[in-house]
């Protein structure tokens, strides 16, 4: 594999719009995708640059995605509806296990499983976990390695990656690529569709994501949490939207940010409400941009002691275990 020649042919890709599935014909695939990895490779940040559009949220902070994102790529050739899983990693608490769980169920039922890694040759317990589910899937469904983040090291690095994990599984493909830049994103399209069905979409061609707004609202605001409050707060916080109201060309939006203490209530809100104000305006900008109209965006701070641990808690912010099954 030349990669020089890879990317200089693919240095472009990535940064189109979706061609729409306009000359569909016979050949057209259609079926589903499944992204799994350790956090923090960069699946959410693939999902959103793939289908061209923010479904997923990102930050820098690991197990960003506790739902399984369903996002829909079409193109001229076919449909790919992606899932985008949680992190795989070790459970802590009753949503760690439910993000578990939703991760793994993943494998089952899917057309493709495409699993998500960086560049270096070390594989850790982590991986090695991975490799051990991925072999038991792999005797029904292909999978795909896919080497993320090739823009943060020189072109001659990826090649010990490869060999690395070529050693551990037989992969129906190796696809390096960079979810940042988009370089080689449309040679995965290409790996994914060559393993779907020929058949009609699921989705009509407009259709990107399957989320309700109430859900990718929530989501947004959490993300502008997280990259906010860096460090400061861990990830024991969620948002439930209270309402959401049409008025003419404004929606008016009640929502409502969940922390396990008191002292994090206090981190969030900032001095004089300046944090949450913080987070309001950035996250209305995203609202915003994808509902294509004004926001009046309104935030609280309510603290609820171990609600991770609660099954009512989970299921009432939308971590129904049951959708794992």
């Amino acid at each position: 594999m030349d990669l020089d020649a890879y990317f200089a042919e693919h240095k472009d890709m990535g940064t189109k719009e979706n061609s729409g599935a306009e000359g569909r014909g016979e050949a057209f695939r259609s079926g589903f995708a499944t992204l799994i990895g350790r956090p923090n490779v960069g699946k959410s940040t693939l999902i959103n640059r793939l289908v061209g559009q923010k479904i997923s949220i990102t930050s820098r902070k690991p197990q960003t995605t506790r739902n399984r994102i369903q996002a829909v790529y079409t193109g001229k050739e076919g449909q790919i509806v992606f899932l985008d899983t949680p992190g795989i990693n070790r459970a802590k608490n009753k949503l760690g296990n439910y993000m578990l769980r939703a991760a793994e169920g993943t494998l089952k039922d899917v057309d493709v499983i495409l699993w998500l890694v960086e560049p270096t040759t070390f594989i850790g317990a982590g991986e090695r976990y991975i490799i051990e589910q991925l072999k038991k899937a792999q005797k029904h469904t292909p999978v795909i390695l896919v080497i993320n983040k090739t823009d943060t090291v020189k072109k001659d690095e990826v090649y010990p990656a490869i060999d690395a994990y070529r050693k551990e599984l037989e992969f129906a493909e190796i696809v390096p690529v960079s979810a940042k830049t988009g370089a080689n994103t449309d040679e995965l399209i290409r790996c994914i569709l060559k393993y779907l069905p020929y058949g009609e979409p699921f989705y009509d061609e407009d259709t990107v994501t399957d989320q309700p707004e109430r859900q990718i609202v929530a989501e947004l605001i959490r993300e502008k949490a997280l990259r906010s409050l860096g460090d400061e707060v861990p990830h024991g916080i969620a948002v439930a939207v209270e309402s959401m109201k049409r008025r003419g060309q404004l929606v008016d939006i009640e929502a409502t940010i969940i922390c396990e203490k008191d002292s994090h209530k206090g981190i969030i809100i900032g001095k004089g409400g300046a944090m949450l104000k913080n987070i309001g305006s950035k996250a209305r900008t995203d609202i915003e941009d994808m509902l294509g109209c004004r926001v009046n965006l309104q935030l609280w701070v309510k603290v609820k002691k171990d609600w991770r641990d609660s099954d009512y808690l989970l299921k009432n912010f939308g971590y129904n275990p049951k959708d794992t099954v």
